[in-house]
């Protein structure tokens, strides 16, 4: 593992060259999805098709995460991390130099290799790098980064957009990539695998890909095709046959590339459970809310975009102070009392009507972005603690495995209750309908944040006794 950096000026740089990786794959992500219709006009393409642009970048990661924890567990975290810069970078450039959507979508899949690896071993980094007691609030501040590049991403991909053109918006990953991987290699301490003598599970790699593929496209496309389309249909079948035979298959081996036994930990197994469900309430929210915003209330894009930002920017603000918190007083408590406050900030966005104003929607998600921020590092702290050293790879990886299987869970549920409650109504356009459709996701989704409040409850102390 990494030696760890007690404190000082050494600490702030390996923080700060995590930080930055954190922040421009966040900035990435957000940059691209909110400017995919000038894209849809410049490369002269269908809604379908580019689309592909997001769907693949998301694919492609969800099933390479856990295969790059574990290969930084058998081959370093830092290397892994620093050769992910390198690839990111690279493809974004050539991802900027596209001649056309074909072209524009492989590299978008080959960014997501770079990116895969930075988010598979950053949070080990860090908490390879710094003691527990502070762990809490360095994985507090690295959430904080997120947030950050989630509220900038829009806002400065439409500027970039309008006044140097799109491809910009990738080219901007040189300058911020370069920098943040001159100071991993210079600051971030190399670590000695502890795993180094471990034979890598390549078979369990490719069918644990095969198998995320299948079921994060089904679960992203089945509003779209139709829930009992055969597409969907034998996406789903395949994705569960190919999975339990990768499940099979790791119990069976002496070094599996996912080692099951962290599950057997409750406080691993509550975490990472705890984890997805609380993704899945987030992007429940992005799914729907726009939907609300846009259509049923008739705002501009601008407008409603701004109202959105409410949630991120409060969770950029709670985040860091929650870790912090965590630190003192144990994990569990505000894992906890956030995903409550999550569940609550979801209810009263659940009782939307034609004519609710803008400021209770403002509060509502509000409540939803301190409930995510309170949640999201101790949880995290508590996932990565609960692993051994030489698996922390794993761990990370299962901690970033969640989020991208949450996104997509959190859109398919959200879109296949939409759809459902559409369906058959006579003006299935109408405010009215369009706001009774959020309204019961949104019910959903607060229930099984409620459900998370109730699995972070029942998970053991932590070191702290809470």
């Amino acid at each position: 593992m990494t030696p760890p950096v007690h404190g000082g000026r050494s600490a702030r740089w390996v923080l700060l060259a995590v930080g930055a990786g954190t922040f421009m794959s966040a900035l990435d992500g957000s940059v691209v999805n909110a400017i995919l219709p000038v894209l849809r006009a410049e490369l002269r393409t269908d809604v379908a098709t580019i689309q592909w642009v997001v769907t693949v970048y998301l694919l492609a990661v969800s099933g390479l995460l856990l295969g790059f924890g574990r290969l930084g567990d058998t081959h370093g975290h830092k290397r892994v991390y620093v050769l992910g810069f390198g690839g990111f970078v690279v493809s974004s450039a050539l991802c900027g130099l596209s001649p056309g959507v074909e072209a524009l979508i492989a590299f978008r899949a080959l960014q997501a290799v770079g990116a895969a690896m930075l988010l598979s071993n950053s949070a080990a980094i860090l908490t390879g790098s710094f003691p527990p007691e502070r762990r809490g609030r360095v994985l507090g501040l690295q959430a904080m980064m997120t947030y950050l590049g989630l509220i900038v991403g829009p806002s400065l991909g439409g500027w970039l957009t309008q006044h140097l053109g799109w491809r910009s918006v990738f080219y901007m990953n040189l300058p911020v990539g370069l920098l943040a991987m001159g100071l991993s290699l210079r600051f971030v301490p190399r670590d000695a695998p502890i795993a180094r003598d471990e034979p890598f599970d390549w078979t369990g790699a490719v069918l644990f890909l095969a198998g995320m593929v299948a079921l994060l496209l089904g679960l992203n496309q089945g509003h779209a095709w139709g829930w009992g389309s055969p597409g969907i249909v034998g996406l789903l079948a395949g994705a569960t046959v190919v999975l339990g035979a990768f499940v099979a298959l790791e119990w069976r081996l002496r070094v599996p590339m996912l080692d099951l036994s962290l599950f057997r930990n409750v406080t691993f197994r509550a975490a990472s459970a705890t984890a997805l469900l609380n993704y899945i309430c987030i992007y429940s929210l992005v799914f729907l809310l726009p939907f609300y915003l846009l259509q049923a209330r008739g705002l501009d894009p601008a407008h409603a975009g701004l109202l959105l930002t409410a949630q991120p920017v409060v969770m950029m603000v709670a985040a860091p102070l929650s870790g912090s918190l965590s630190d003192r007083i144990g994990s569990r408590w505000p894992a906890m009392v956030g995903m409550a406050v999550l569940s609550g900030g979801l209810l009263l966005l659940s009782r939307l009507g034609a004519s609710t104003p803008l400021s209770h929607v403002a509060v509502g998600l509000a409540v939803c972005g301190l409930g995510a921020g309170m949640f999201i590092a101790p949880n995290n702290s508590a996932l990565l603690g609960a692993a051994p050293r030489h698996r922390q790879g794993i761990a990370s990886g299962v901690l970033a495995t969640s989020r991208y299987a949450g996104m997509a869970l959190g859109v398919g549920l959200s879109g296949a209750i939409f759809t459902t409650m559409l369906a058959g109504r006579a003006e299935p356009d109408s405010a009215e309908a369009l706001t009774r459709a959020v309204d019961r996701g949104f019910q959903v989704a607060s229930a099984l944040a409620a459900l998370g409040a109730l699995a972070a409850a029942v998970r053991a102390p932590d070191v702290a006794g809470r």
